[in-house]
Parts: structure tokens; C-alpha cells; sequence
């Protein structure tokens, strides 16, 4: 498991006593296991990701009625587990450069996602909201900021939504092969800059930024009071620790930037047709997919402590 620098004990200690913050809460996505989620996946996973020692589970809506929230929440009630909800942008959800009417049709899939959100208690639904994953187009600069510009003026009636329900936007940055709209913290907080704080923030994928940002620890910093979801993994997108990030310099810059909310494993099987394609999962990552969790949180507690 790789901690940097390389003075590993000396520095693990400053960050954990860092503010005398206690551990944040860890959580770990079904993706690890499964696409789509549905009622008795959860069911079976619930106990055993409970019993790890897990604080919460992220819950994919790929599409809203795949799995019942109502039921979500009970499982998750009856297993001691939080929830964090990740929105999913398939070919046929945009919000910017596109018809009106495919712009409407995303905008109701978030305001549902928001309300599955609201529903299982979780304070966030994160994910790219502006395009598809996978879509890529040419920028010039002012094309860029229009695109901002439109993407704000789209996302502005899912955030007021979002702000009446207590939940969160989290507009995640993806890396250059699944986007060319919003790559970096830079361009994600610019393209928020004038949607208010309350109901959208950035959520931050270390697996994207390892590719996109040429200082992680300085972009968490950059981003102090906007960011509203961290997702982590292994630089090959398998169990944290078990890859060459600077996992110290992350957390401590996590301290500095403010943030206190959970740090969520998300990873995927390459045994689904449809997810292992999405994010280019073409062979195991780990032992096994229990594995990528259950070593990831003996991780995340040690250098979370």
C-alpha cells in the first residue's frame, strides 16, 4: 500500500492529527459488484458491506425505478449505513449543446434523482451533470465558457430543486476520454461559479484527477468550499493504497480545503457488458471485487485515522 512521500509514518501521523479532525466517514459504491442496482442486490449487499465496517453505500440511479428507494432506506436504516447517490449521464442526457427538449428530459432525471436522494438521506446526488459520458467535441475558449454558460443557465432550476429537497449537486470532472467539456477542478469550478454554493458543489474522483490535475493536493486545495463529494480508488481504478497516489498529500489537503464528508470507493466489475465498456474495464483489479473494498477500507482507515 503506497503512502507518499516516502517518510510514511512521520507523515501519516501529521495528517491525522491534523485539526484533531476525526476519521471521515468511508463509504464504497455497488458499481464494485454490479450494473444496474436493483432491489435485491442491495438487499444482499447491505449486510456484508455493513459488516466490514463501511459507514455508507453509493447508489448508482442509472435509471430512476431500477431500484426502490423507499426499500433503499429501510436496508440501509437496518443495516446502521448512510447513503451517498451518484446520477448517471447515459447518450441521451445533456445539458448543454443540445435540443431543448433533451435538455428538459435530463433536467427531470436529476429532479428525480434529487428526490431518490432525499428519499434514502443522502446529502448529495454526484456526477458529470452537463453531457453523456463519452462525448467529446472540440472547444475553442469563448465556445467553452458559452457551453459554461448554458450549462449553469440548465443545472439552475435542478439546483433550486436541490436546495428545496437538502440535497447537493455534485458536477464531477471527468478525464479527457469521457469528456471535453469539464476536465479539471479549474474548469469545474468555473463552469459553477454562478450557481449558488448551497446546492452545487464539485465532486472531486482522484481517478480523474491523478490523469487531469498536474498537482492533486494544490487543485483539493483550489477548490476549498466547493467541494461536496470525494470519490476514491487506485490510480488503475482498483483498491486505494494499493496504487502509486500521494495518498497523505490528498487527505491533508482535504483538511486544509475544509472538507469533512465521506470518502466513497468507486470502482466496477468487468463482468457487465454495458459498465465495464463505460469505464474501460477490461480485467480484474484486485484478487477479487470484495477485495477492492475490503482492502481499500483497511486503507482508507489507516491514512483517514
Amino acid at each position: 500500500m503506497a503512502l507518499h512521500p516516502s517518510d510514511e509514518r512521520s507523515h501519516l501521523g501529521q495528517a491525522s492529527s491534523a485539526g484533531n479532525r476525526p476519521g471521515r466517514r468511508l463509504g464504497v459504491s455497488t458499481w464494485v459488484w454490479a450494473s444496474p442496482l436493483s432491489d435485491s442486490i442491495l438487499t444482499d449487499l447491505a449486510p456484508r458491506i455493513a459488516a466490514w465496517g463501511f459507514d455508507l453505500i453509493e447508489l448508482p440511479v442509472e435509471n430512476l425505478g431500477e431500484w426502490d428507494p423507499v426499500h433503499a432506506a429501510k436496508v440501509l436504516a437496518d443495516n446502521g449505513l448512510g447513503a451517498a447517490v451518484a446520477l448517471v449521464m447515459g447518450d441521451d442526457r445533456q445539458l448543454v449543446a443540445a435540443d431543448s427538449a433533451t435538455i428538459s428530459h435530463t433536467q427531470d432525471y436529476l429532479r428525480g434523482v434529487i428526490d431518490v436522494a432525499a428519499t434514502v438521506g443522502s446529502p448529495v446526488i454526484a456526477g458529470p451533470a452537463y453531457a453523456s459520458v463519452g462525448r467529446t467535441w472540440r472547444l475553442a475558449e469563448d465556445e467553452r465558457s458559452q457551453a459554461y454558460r448554458q450549462l449553469a443557465e440548465s443545472l439552475a432550476p435542478v439546483v433550486d430543486h436541490a436546495i428545496a429537497s437538502g440535497v447537493r449537486v455534485a458536477v464531477e470532472p471527468l478525464n479527457r476520454y469521457e469528456t471535453s467539456l469539464i476536465n479539471t477542478v479549474d474548469q469545474g469550478l468555473a463552469a459553477i461559479a454562478d450557481l449558488p454554493a448551497q446546492g452545487c458543489g464539485l465532486a472531486l474522483d482522484v481517478y480523474h484527477m491523478n490523469i487531469e490535475e498536474k498537482d492533486i493536493p494544490a487543485a483539493i486545495r483550489r477548490a476549498a468550499g466547493r467541494i461536496a463529494h470525494v470519490q476514491v480508488c487506485g490510480n488503475d481504478r482498483g483498491a486505494p493504497g494499493n496504487d502509486h497516489l500521494d495518498w497523505v498529500g490528498i487527505v491533508a489537503a482535504l483538511d486544509d480545503a475544509g472538507y469533512d464528508g465521506p470518502l466513497c470507493i468507486e470502482s466496477f466489475t468487468a463482468h457487465n457488458a454495458t459498465i465495464a465498456t463505460a469505464a474501460s474495464i477490461w480485467r480484474p483489479l484486485e484478487r477479487s471485487q470484495d477485495a477492492i473494498a475490503t482492502d481499500g477500507l483497511t486503507f482508507l482507515k489507516a491514512v483517514n485515522a
